[in-house]
């Protein structure tokens, strides 16, 4: 069907490519730009598909979480494997605090007792899932320590918009445990705004009408979740910082100084625990008090209530807190003509359990990208500037491996490195890319040279063709990418090793992969498993050659550019764009404020006539001041004509081998500029000013995060703040543009 979907766009677009190759590709001169095209297709005929199922088999046969004998064996894998590519290969080791459960019980004392399982049954059908002994159990690692009972009340997806529907319902949640849905935000947000609210503890659950056979047959017959299905994760507060608790800001070596646990400002003080479905459905199945609002209603077969009630539930949990090692993978290709400027690609090892989707199979494309590389330097091919490769440990607990490996290195990286490239899972459907705006054209005209598997179109036009269709109903949206011939790139949040490089080091980055038709369940289960990814997300293991492709030419490109494809007027609209919602955001607020203060009182009247009525009105809100956009509209303006300054110089040509090379590091270095000297407020370790995960997201990212909100949150004063320490840095950042084009002349 999906096919069918497409082909009217296949018969309109397939002229279009090799579009790229019919004038020199961005960066590059007509030889250069040749010679180029060359490399690529040699690197392309290079990768194998099979190699891709191969490298999934191997590194997923066990499991392999941080400081597990399986982690020890995946490292001296890809460690081996990069050297017999002929890369410079060592592993560089951190001791990071890493928990695991010795101690999980969850029972329901009341009305009736039941105790919770907690555990995911091997199938016959996944050789894999029955590794009891090497398994971690399911468990949200950074929980804190806890022996708590207490009344149960269901809190939606747990986001603060369902507390204010709580409070408006007459229910509080302080002294009480709450259960959340996984979704909506990142799971760790979840507890982080219980704990607000007075809750004592936390359980998360995947709902079947979210993650299971609400949306299509359960595993082994299909692929989405099963009843015993649960999602481990972490839940330590990453919107603070990400990393090691105990040294932020530094890189977790052996010697390094570590804060005291009870001093770290990203751990919960309050105990949660991931359940399955099955362990869920009797404890909500109990629940009394209102019946829940139709939109947070599940797929189980029975009436949600939001409880209390009489339903109370005993959680206990315990963790040994260990200083684990980590061990990142760093392989080196050294440069001919520029050693010190380096292109860096990465994609984390560790798995919470198997792993194959997460993160195995972008890893593994990563590998073949990498031997493809080696095979080309064979023929004595070789970058000009140098190629990095990063195999990091410690994503999956919160971005451990890359983040202390970019504390320890941040004064080399941010002399040296030009961009980050990341991926982490991969499979079967659509590019998706995100990064750093000013490359949102350059990564257009790579993907435009992609060919997409299952169609033979350019992955460009597969991307286009889902994002029109897409649209839905909405004409004014589909006329509008139905006239473009372009995808645009998504600013970058967290969930991922991109972001201690670009969020905390101001390096530009990209985050890669392919997926929208691999769809399922396994998520951080026993049941990402080779078998399972074999069967339901990538088959053929092709998205895998076709991710090693789009991030191979990525890297490819940017070693060998003769000048650095940066667009900065395309980041120029982009953060116009941004600068244009905050204003819209601050003037809805007055507006929406001003009317639902209006009709306070009508809505009173209309509950007080209606004895039945559950809810209470909302409470009055303060009003909105006026905040003064007008120094960041200025700085606007004058980004605008230094970024048209320096396109102008890189389009008309002519520079010296000197100049170009001086340019260059002043395009790479750009980014830098738009560091905050203080980070945001209350987590500093963030600094960018256009990008940031939010605060209330964790995964989601916030544009102008900053000013966006200080304005959601209702902080006027620091609203104001941040819209003039933003225009500030806006300004440094032209005023380094402009240096740029009057120093390359």
């Amino acid at each position: 069907m999906r096919k069918k979907l497409f082909l009217p766009l296949l018969l309109l677009n397939t002229g279009l490519l090799g579009s790229a190759q019919n004038k020199p590709l961005t960066g590059f001169s007509a030889t250069t730009s040749s010679k180029q095209v060359a490399a690529e297709q040699q690197f392309d005929s290079y990768l194998l598909a099979k190699n891709v199922d191969h490298y999934i088999k191997d590194l997923s046969a066990r499991p392999h979480h941080v400081g597990s004998p399986g982690g020890e064996a995946v490292t001296q894998y890809i460690l081996n494997h990069f050297k017999n590519c002929g890369f410079d290969a060592h592993v560089e080791t951190f001791y990071v605090l890493f928990p695991t459960p010795k101690e999980r019980l969850l029972e329901m004392t009341g009305p009736v007792k039941y105790k919770a399982v907690l555990a995911e049954p091997p199938l016959k059908e996944d050789a894999t899932s029955g590794q009891t002994a090497e398994q971690l159990p399911v468990y949200n690692a950074f929980s804190a320590d806890g022996d708590v009972t207490g009344k149960l009340v269901f809190v939606n997806y747990g986001v603060p918009a369902d507390y204010e529907r709580l409070e408006r319902m007459g229910i509080d949640v302080k002294g009480k445990i709450v259960i959340a849905k996984y979704g909506r935000s990142w799971r760790g947000i979840k507890p982080k705004v219980a704990q607000e609210h007075g809750a004592i503890g936390c359980i998360i659950y995947s709902d079947p009408k979210d993650d299971g056979y609400y949306q299509g047959d359960v595993y082994p017959k299909g692929a989405f979740r099963n009843e015993y299905g649960a999602q481990r994760g972490s839940v330590m507060d990453m919107p603070v910082y990400p990393g090691d608790p105990l040294t932020p800001g530094t890189g977790a070596t052996k010697d390094a100084k570590r804060l005291e646990r009870s001093a770290a400002g990203n751990l919960l003080k309050i105990p949660v625990l991931p359940i399955s479905y099955h362990d869920a459905a009797p404890l909500l199945q109990s629940l009394e008090g209102p019946v829940a609002p139709e939109e947070w209603r599940g797929g189980l077969p029975f009436t949600y209530h939001v409880g209390p009630g009489n339903t109370t539930v005993h959680l206990k949990l315990a963790f040994n807190w260990d200083i684990k090692p980590i061990h990142d993978v760093i392989a080196v290709m050294k440069g001919s003509e520029l050693p010190d400027e380096w292109v860096m690609r990465g994609n984390h090892h560790d798995a919470w359990v198997n792993g194959a989707e997460d993160p195995i199979s972008g890893q593994a494309a990563m590998m073949e990208e990498a031997r493809a590389i080696g095979e080309l330097a064979k023929t004595g091919w070789r970058p000009k500037r140098t190629i990095v490769y990063g195999a990091w440990d410690g994503e999956e607990p919160s971005l451990l491996g890359s983040t202390e490996w970019a504390e320890e290195h941040a004064a080399e990286l941010q002399q040296k490195l030009v961009l980050y490239i990341n991926s982490d899972g991969n499979g079967r459907g659509f590019l998706f890319a995100e990064g750093s705006h000013a490359l949102e054209p350059w990564m257009n005209e790579i993907a435009a040279d992609v060919r997409d598997p299952q169609t033979g179109i350019s992955v460009l036009e597969r991307r286009r063709a889902f994002d029109i269709i897409s649209a839905g109903n909405n004409i004014k949206s589909k006329k509008e990418l139905l006239a473009k011939k372009t995808i645009a790139l998504g600013a970058l949040g967290s969930g991922s090793d991109y972001s201690p490089f670009i969020q905390h080091l101001g390096i530009p980055s990209l985050n890669l992969g392919y997926g929208g038709e691999d769809a399922g369940g396994e998520y951080h289960s026993v049941y990402d498993s080779y078998d399972n990814y074999r069967r339901f997300k990538d088959s053929s293991f092709e998205y895998g050659v076709a991710l090693a492709k789009t991030a191979g030419r990525s890297t490819l490109r940017m070693a060998d550019a003769d000048i650095l494809p940066f667009d900065f007027t395309t980041l120029y609209k982009n953060i116009g764009t941004y600068v244009k919602e905050v204003i819209a955001l601050a003037d809805q607020s007055r507006e929406t404020t001003e009317v639902e203060n209006q009709l306070l009182k009508e809505k009173q009247y209309a509950y007080a006539a209606d004895p039945l009525h559950k809810e209470l009105p909302p409470a009055a809100k303060d009003e909105v001041p006026f905040l003064n956009f007008a120094a960041l509209q200025n700085a606007m303006t004058g980004l605008e004509n230094a970024s048209k300054q320096l396109e102008t110089l890189i389009t008309k040509g002519g520079l010296t081998k000197e100049q170009q090379n001086k340019l260059n590091r002043r395009l790479y270095q750009a980014e830098q500029q738009l560091l905050m000297e203080k980070g945001l407020p209350r987590r500093g370790w963030y600094r960018h000013a256009i990008y940031a995960p939010g605060f209330y997201t964790g995964y989601g990212v916030k544009t102008l995060p900053g000013i966006r909100e200080g304005i959601e949150q209702r902080n006027w004063k620091e609203a104001q703040e941040q819209i003039d320490i933003d225009a500030n840095v806006i300004k440094t950042f032209a005023t380094w543009l402009n240096a740029a084009a009057n120093g390359a002349e």
